[in-house]
């Protein structure tokens, strides 16, 4: 049995290089880098040079229907990542920056793991180079802007305060913010009314930052975003109250890529950090295309299961940037075929190849789904110690009969030799060039055509309903005259449908609109389907609870 690192054997594994050993393996000059210490740099988007990125090759990494605890994409996607290097491909990573949430909730660090990370490990869970507070400040300005007009005499818009529908972020799981009244205390202190918090991954300007091209493509996009409407129910955007200039200010570095390595000295971008579960839940446009110009393999990831990340990635991110992904990895883990095969908590850790056999159909379901994108997925079995071979050649087995290669890898153990074997697979794939990207849907569909698409040819469901206040909110996008954007589903990650009770591969089920939200700057409508948390809470037992600075200023309990 492969044997597993400890904190300590992963701290001591490599030293970390000056950032500009990591720019000099792509090219870049020391001219170009914007240092935040040694060990991280921005950078600028003149070196995404068009004439050459289309030429290089993407590879998506997605996962079958997680467990609560993840399944390692971050770690497989930094892993092949390594893989690539290891077999003598100049690769890199680009990946999203963490939010503070999950790192202080449930997950802990969310920058890979094992010898398959990327580092300085505890700067970039814990603010890296400023870009989510960045965000946060953006989004939190235009929230005063919209209450000071509200009181505003002399240039009120005439907001009606009912119909706002903009609000506060902070990146921090703190359920006791979702619903509260701001304005209170007197005529000095603002128009009482009712307001809350999104966490700010879920913020529009993260999904406008990850989808802006230039800082006049920015710029626009804020302007764009929607608030409300006047009493006379005329609509009211960002632009109206002049705060895009200052905006876009506060977003001045954000909007450059981040440079940082992995374990083994491999260079990896780390920009934007949508959620997938209600935003794109991937990295900037910008990032990609930059890792696409530095390296001639580009590995990146779509957040949660393919039935949101890599949907998403696909159908707004991949056709509004111009991406052709070549390769898709899907990463799935025995654990996780156990989850969906009906083994309780208790039993998660112990083989059982009957449970594993009844959670396949949820694997199938996802390699089906890559399918319909024109890309046969390689399966990526992320190694655990629990892991019993009869299980593993039961998955493979599995595969094998869709027509589809599943193999093990060992990144976490190994790093990039344990990955060897899976980068292998993905450039015979890409080389052998028998994929054909292709969205699912045309943005130029009716918005519930786009829907029914997903919701029938994804999540497997047999029909769509539509609460009377989604209705509402449907004819409200054909007056805003917004019907040609593209859809970004927002439901639970725990399940193929809307219920997060429903594991494995549910049938015959029928999915509910329960609203939608605009996010006209960012470029796409959200439909909302079931009860969606925009501000997550944290768990009986935080991870923030394990963490700890010692005297000497080393950071612990992040891993």
């Amino acid at each position: 049995m492969t044997a597993f690192p400890n904190d300590l054997q992963i701290a001591q594994a490599a030293p970390i290089r000056h950032i500009k050993e990591i720019a000099a393996k792509l090219g870049i000059s020391n001219d170009d880098l914007e240092y935040y210490g040694k060990y991280k740099a921005k950078l600028p988007h003149k070196l995404i040079n068009d004439a050459v990125w289309p030429e290089h090759h993407l590879i998506l990494v997605t996962a079958m229907t997680p467990t609560p605890y993840g399944e390692g994409k971050t770690t497989m996607s930094v892993g092949l990542t390594d893989g690539l290097n290891t077999i003598g491909k100049k690769a890199m990573a680009v990946l999203r920056e963490p939010s503070l949430g999950p790192v202080f909730g449930i997950k802990g660090g969310a920058a890979g793991g094992g010898y398959a990370q990327v580092i300085p490990m505890e700067d970039i869970n814990l603010h890296f180079t400023g870009d989510f507070s960045a965000i946060e400040k953006a989004n939190n300005l235009l929230s005063a802007l919209i209450d000071n007009n509200l009181q505003n005499k002399k240039h009120s818009l005439h907001i009606d305060p009912r119909t706002i529908v903009w609000k506060r972020v902070m990146d921090m799981n703190d359920r006791a913010l979702r619903h509260i009244m701001v304005g209170l205390g007197g005529t000095n202190n603002g128009i009482p009314r009712e307001d809350g918090f999104n966490i700010t991954p879920a913020s529009e300007i993260m999904a406008i930052l990850c989808m802006s091209q230039s800082i006049a493509d920015l710029k626009e996009r804020l302007g764009n975003i929607f608030i409300g409407f006047t009493f006379d129910g005329q609509p009211v955007y960002a632009r109206d109250l002049h705060a895009v200039g200052a905006m876009a200010a506060l977003l001045k570095e954000a909007i450059k890529p981040n440079l940082v390595q992995t374990l083994e000295g491999n260079p990896a971008i780390l920009h934007g950090g949508p959620f997938a579960s209600i935003a794109q839940g991937t990295n900037s446009i910008v990032a990609t295309k930059m890792g696409l110009s530095l390296a001639d393999y580009v590995v990146t990831e779509a957040g949660f299961a393919a039935d949101l990340g890599a949907e998403k990635f696909f159908d707004i991110k991949c056709v509004a940037g111009g991406l052709q992904p070549e390769a898709v990895v899907l990463v799935a883990t025995i654990k996780a075929l156990r989850h969906h095969g009906g083994a309780k908590k208790a039993e998660l850790q112990t083989a059982d190849v009957p449970k594993v056999l009844a959670g396949l159909p949820n694997l199938g379901k996802h390699i089906e789904n890559i399918m319909k994108f024109g890309i046969r997925p390689i399966v990526c079995i992320n190694h655990l110690p629990t892991d019993d071979a009869a299980e593993i050649a039961a998955v493979q087995d599995y595969c094998a009969a869709l027509g589809v290669q599943a193999l093990v890898s060992k990144a976490f153990a190994e790093g990039g030799k344990g990955a060897a074997d899976l980068a292998n697979a993905v450039v015979q794939m890409i080389e052998r060039k028998q994929n054909n990207f292709k969205p699912l849907y045309s943005w130029d569909e009716p918005i519930e055509i786009k829907i029914e698409r997903i919701a029938k040819e994804v999540y497997g469901a047999s029909s769509v309903d539509y609460s009377v206040k989604a209705k509402a909110n449907l004819k409200t996008i054909h007056t805003l005259g917004l019907q040609a954007l593209p859809v970004c589903m927002a439901k639970t990650p725990k399940s193929l449908s809307d219920d997060e009770r429903k594991l494995g591969r549910p049938e015959n089920f029928a999915i509910t609109v329960r609203e939608f939200e605009l996010a006209i700057g960012a470029g796409f409508v959200i439909p909302i389907l079931g009860d969606m948390m925009r501000m997550p809470g944290l768990p009986a037992e935080p991870a923030a609870e394990q963490m700890d600075l010692s005297d000497d200023g080393v950071i612990s309990g992040l891993f």
